[in-house]
């Protein structure tokens, strides 16, 4: 048996840590914007990161690859900012199923893989940063609320950027753990320290199915699949599309039900197990990425303690940190959208439209700003 590198095991470490702890936030606050209970919370947050897990370990033994796998946080970010189904959780698992369904026939089938590409990228981008506005103005309007839990965070995270905006976010996170400890709020730990499996039997709609799972689909494919397949390539190694997307789609189908958010190829953290830094050795970078999965998992088990704490934590602490956590998704997705002259007045009805949360007909901005920003997009091209 070939044990891994220690250089591997170190950094599939730094790529767990940063993973989870600078995303999980946006994790739960997805699942409460969704009706979850705390036991579907924490079930959920265990199985993204269980479903994470083992879908890179499976991925980056078979293809000898460092496929790095991840929740989609920026999936996670359209669902807490979006009203949930009238048929509360369960409503929304059959959602995350369709969305996993999609990325599967999308692995299996070429032309849905192009069909999905050939969304404008500005269009793409504009809807996900009219998703994270509301979420990324949070930490600043609790600076006149809560000054006492939002200047600590913010400081921390802002002195730690400097020095490194890897750990810029975990830093802010062991800040808010010091602040509930010395708090004195009431933490309540769960009875047993290791999260248990809660099924949820899903609910399938088609209002669902798309104004959550086809949005899902897309953001999670445009700004966690496509540039995480792209890292790969771009470091050198022969990537498989097919393969990776199908994996990715299974583990989001069969852990949907346990409350698990849409899994993906990671972006991020894919340029850490797939660089230099990774090995010297380009063939053992990917035990970087399965050391990561198995601390993805380890930290999954403890789901119940996390969710636990983030209940004892101060007012406003949790959207404090998904706020910062979201801050740089945020400026690259905003500079994106905007960057080309010709799709610029598309992208900014696309942005306007799904920050305004307006839903009409049962579907989101989000669906409705993509729909007339592309319709607008279409025009501008056709009448140049």
């Amino acid at each position: 048996m070939r044990f891994p590198p220690l250089q591997c095991v170190a950094m599939g470490l730094v790529v767990a840590v940063v993973g989870f702890f600078s995303s999980f936030p946006i994790v739960l606050a997805a699942l409460s914007a969704m009706s979850a209970s705390a036991q579907q919370a924490s079930s959920g947050l265990m199985a993204s990161a269980v479903a994470m897990g083992v879908t890179a370990i499976v991925l980056s033994l078979v293809s000898k690859q460092p496929v790095s796998v991840a929740w989609s946080t920026p999936g996670a970010a359209f669902l807490a900012v979006t009203v949930a189904p009238t048929g509360g959780f369960a409503e929304a698992i059959g959602a995350f199923i369709v969305a996993g369904a999609l990325t599967i026939i999308a692995g299996l089938f070429a032309p849905l893989r192009r069909a999905a590409a050939a969304v404008p990228l500005p269009l793409a981008h504009a809807m996900l940063a009219g998703v994270l506005i509301a979420i990324c103005a949070k930490p600043f309007l609790a600076l006149g609320s809560a000054p006492q839990t939002a200047v600590p965070i913010l400081l921390t995270w802002f002195l730690v950027s400097r020095v490194s905006r890897l750990f810029a976010v975990p830093a802010a996170v062991l800040m808010a753990l010091a602040l509930t400890l010395v708090s004195g709020s009431e933490l309540i730990m769960p009875a047993n320290l290791i999260t248990s499996p809660n099924l949820t039997a899903p609910v399938f709609t088609l209002a669902a199915a798309i104004s959550l799972g086809l949005p899902l689909f897309i953001i999670t494919m445009a700004t966690q699949n496509s540039p995480g397949i792209a890292v790969l390539r771009g470091e050198g190694y022969p990537p498989k599309p097919g393969l990776m997307l199908t994996g990715v789609g299974v583990a989001s189908v069969i852990t949907a039900p346990f409350g698990a958010l849409q899994t993906c190829i990671a972006a991020i953290t894919a340029a850490l197990c797939a660089g230099q830094d990774s090995h010297p050795d380009k063939s053992l970078r990917y035990w970087s990425a399965i050391m990561a999965a198995l601390f993805y998992c380890a930290f999954g088990l403890f789901a119940g303690v996390i969710l636990a704490l983030a209940q004892a934590a101060p007012a406003q602490t949790m959207e404090v940190l998904a706020g910062i956590a979201l801050l740089g998704v945020f400026a690259n997705s905003t500079a994106i959208a905007l960057s080309e002259a010709s799709s610029r007045e598309a992208a900014a009805i696309t942005f306007l439209l799904t920050a305004s949360g307006v839903s009409i007909l049962g579907l989101s901005g989000a669906v409705w700003g993509l729909l007339l920003g592309g319709l607008v997009l279409l025009i501008a091209r056709k009448t140049a």
